[in-house]
């Protein structure tokens, strides 16, 4: 209950500033509250599937970099002769802006769903990494000698300490790179397609329908809190044992 006032609460006051912001400048580029809220309702056939279609785009991909990022996360926070060789390959991607990939993943895979997944993924998997290896080379040794003064295997250690250790930090990379994906999921859809919220806006903006426009930024604006909510929900279950 706490949690849904302190939402309604942070829309109120957000829907305000937007309101005053737009009564002060008076231009059509940014229009009021209940002009775009109206728009939300009158284009909810055409937002609906593109809606559907952006989420899976960014969920599909979130899934696939966070999965390939986790292993390799963990082995190298682990094994320094692991590190020794990919480390310096991560110093040299990692600060590459990924967006300028854009059109080589389009040459190679098309304009459907393909480049924008591939896109995203990217992106994810190094900042997952970095996360995921950082948090596992702070994990203090005497943790892991105590484990395995008792025996436990090099699976057992993984399982029981180095992972639930590793579990905070890799939620707070998920959900700030939720924030990330959305808006390279924007920068891929308005750049290339002709589906998904990305493509809606771009659309309404070449029309300058501004109106339109806002209604598909606030449709943008719930994916990226229903995805920032699920890992928040999902740390929440996943990390209780912070709350003892």
């Amino acid at each position: 209950m706490r949690r849904l006032l302190g939402y309604l609460l942070a829309i109120m006051f957000i829907l305000a500033g937007w309101q005053l912001t737009a009564m002060a400048l008076g231009s059509a580029a940014l229009p009021e509250v209940l002009p775009a809220l109206q728009n939300v309702v009158m284009y909810f056939d055409e937002i609906a599937p593109a809606f559907g279609v952006s989420l899976y785009r960014v969920v599909i991909a979130m899934v696939i970099g966070t999965v390939l990022a986790i292993p390799l996360g963990l082995v190298c926070g682990r094994s320094p002769r692991v590190d020794a060789v990919f480390a310096p390959v991560l110093y040299f991607l990692y600060p590459l802006p990924k967006v300028v990939l854009l059109p080589v993943f389009i040459v190679l895979l098309g304009l459907a769903d393909a480049p924008k997944i591939a896109l995203i993924a990217l992106t994810i998997f190094f900042q997952v990494l970095v996360t995921v290896r950082d948090a596992t080379k702070s994990v203090p040794e005497d943790s892991v000698l105590s484990v395995r003064s008792l025996g436990a295997s090099r699976l057992d250690i993984y399982r029981h300490v180095i992972v639930p250790a590793t579990l905070p930090e890799l939620f707070t990379a998920q959900r700030i790179s939720s924030g990330t994906a959305v808006a390279i999921l924007f920068f891929a859809e308005s750049f290339a397609g002709s589906t998904g919220l990305g493509y809606f806006i771009a659309d309404a903006w070449a029309l300058l329908n501004y109106p339109k426009m806002f209604a598909g930024i606030i449709a943008m604006a719930v994916l990226g809190v229903i995805l920032y909510e699920i890992f928040d929900i999902a740390e929440r279950r996943l990390t209780r044992w912070r709350r003892l």
